[in-house]
């Protein structure tokens, strides 16, 4: 008699990010039914989020389609589609528009921003996690030097060019140096009537420092290279309120509000939906950021075959503290559960899941990064051409580390940026044209339209 063949053992995989994406690619050749599950249909390189925001790339540039990179591991499909809860019994997660059947199952759906319980302030302050905030970030940045151009009174024309940004990690660095060799450098012949190096960018770190997790050292380097760049630190300073045309900040017991007509938010992130969902299916803890805490292993406490990595997790460990929400946990991560179930299955031991932290790595501006290798800290040119292979060879895609090496040679020589444009209705609106290509004052009078279009 012929023993039926057993089927395959099925690995769900929920979040095409570092993490997800990592696992796998793992498991190409494992043997395994492998099902990746996105609500989008590619892979965002988030590290260079921020260059999109401020023009140089195109989010193209920067993405790749999921299919396409996973075309070659005939054992995986990708699935388009939104989880919205899970079923742990039962092992299965639930769509918005049906239901997939997991031995294994892998939840990496990341973060997204934390307004500390202000969320109203996300209308006035988007922050940077997806294609949509960088396209956001890009129509205010880009908008608020039109709208400078055109306005006549100097106290409104000075809330334009003021430009605040919360939060003074990586993200907010890297903000502030791009937005500061926009305003001070690429767009200084574009305008006439405005100075554009009149621009004021505001860097606000709650913190006594920027960049808290980096040596000291390295992160009064940066704070140099910022000044130097023009850019005005304030450190130990905390947001209390934000509006369309103005920040509240305070610092100690002072507290101040600054016209300023462009937010940019970098100070905080809270976990996906899908951790509170996990929480209430299976009992796991979470933390004040609404991260799962998980075992050595990366798995839930009560169900070993559910594991979770990528900025969901919190893992502490190691060195008692949760990892850091950077690419490189998550593609370790992503990795090392993708030979765990492999060799699970084949009976054989596995030990707990260690981070290998090989550099941490910020870029300010031209010319301008700290790195931290551990053994040798520095920073300056020979740090910003490390940072600029680092990022170009973890890029996914072939076409897409050709297409970013020629956008900053090209960006580099000229110092221009190609892909300045203000996009959608709103933009026309908030300049003061209406829908028929008719302007008007901003301010909502309409009684003297001039027609603009024939």
């Amino acid at each position: 008699m012929v023993e039926p063949m057993k089927a395959p053992h099925k690995v769900v995989i929920v979040g095409g990010g570092f993490a997800g994406l990592y696992a796998a690619k793992a498991l190409g050749k494992s043997g395994f039914d492998v099902t990746l599950v996105d609500k989008r249909n590619f892979h965002l390189f988030q590290p260079l989020l921020y260059q999109v925001a401020t023009g140089t790339l195109s989010p193209a540039d920067i993405s790749s389609p999921l299919r396409a990179i996973l075309n070659r591991q005939k054992n995986t499909r990708v699935l388009m589609g939104e989880v919205i809860d899970l079923d742990p019994q039962q092992q299965k997660i639930i769509l918005r528009n049906g239901e997939l059947a997991y031995d294994s199952l892998i939840v990496a759906t990341g973060v997204s921003h934390h307004y500390f319980g202000n969320d109203n302030w996300a209308e006035v302050a988007p922050g940077l996690k997806t294609v949509e905030d960088a396209l956001e970030m890009r129509r205010r940045i880009f908008l608020a030097f039109e709208a400078a151009e055109k306005e006549t009174d100097p106290e409104k024309r000075r809330a334009w060019l003021t430009f605040a940004i919360a939060g003074g990690g990586p993200t907010g660095v890297e903000l502030a140096g791009a937005i500061a060799e926009l305003a001070y450098s690429t767009l200084k012949r574009d305008f006439r009537n405005i100075d554009t190096k009149e621009t004021q960018i505001l860097l606000i770190e709650g913190m006594d420092r920027i960049l808290p997790p980096y040596d000291p050292k390295l992160s009064a380097q940066a704070a140099h290279s910022l000044e130097r760049l023009g850019v005005t630190i304030k450190t130990k300073t905390l947001v209390t309120n934000v509006t369309e045309d103005a920040v509240t900040i305070r610092q100690g017991e002072n507290i101040e509000s600054i016209p300023a007509r462009t937010v940019l938010w970098a100070a905080g992130v809270k976990a996906s939906s899908m951790g509170e969902a996990i929480a209430q299916r299976t009992g796991a803890q979470l933390d004040r950021a609404g991260r799962v805490i998980v075992e050595p292993d990366l798995s839930l406490a009560n169900y070993s075959n559910i594991f979770i990595i990528g900025d969901l997790a919190n893992y502490s460990h190691q060195d008692d503290k949760p990892l850091p929400g950077v690419a490189p946990v998550a593609m370790q991560e992503g990795q090392y559960v993708a030979e765990l179930i492999q060799r699970r299955l084949q009976g054989q031991a596995v030990t707990p899941f260690r981070y290998v932290d090989i550099a941490s790595l910020a870029v300010i501006g031209r010319n301008a990064a700290v790195v931290d290798l551990r053994f040798v800290k520095f920073s300056g040119l020979f740090a910003w051409l490390i940072w600029l292979f680092v990022h170009i060879y973890y890029l996914i895609e072939f076409d897409n580390k050709l297409v970013v090496i020629f956008q900053w040679g090209w960006n580099y020589f000229t110092r221009k940026r190609g892909a300045r444009l203000i996009t959608g209705e709103e933009s026309l609106l908030q300049l003061g044209i209406d829908e028929n290509g008719d302007y008007y004052a901003p301010s909502g009078d309409r009684s003297n339209v001039v027609t603009t279009h024939t």
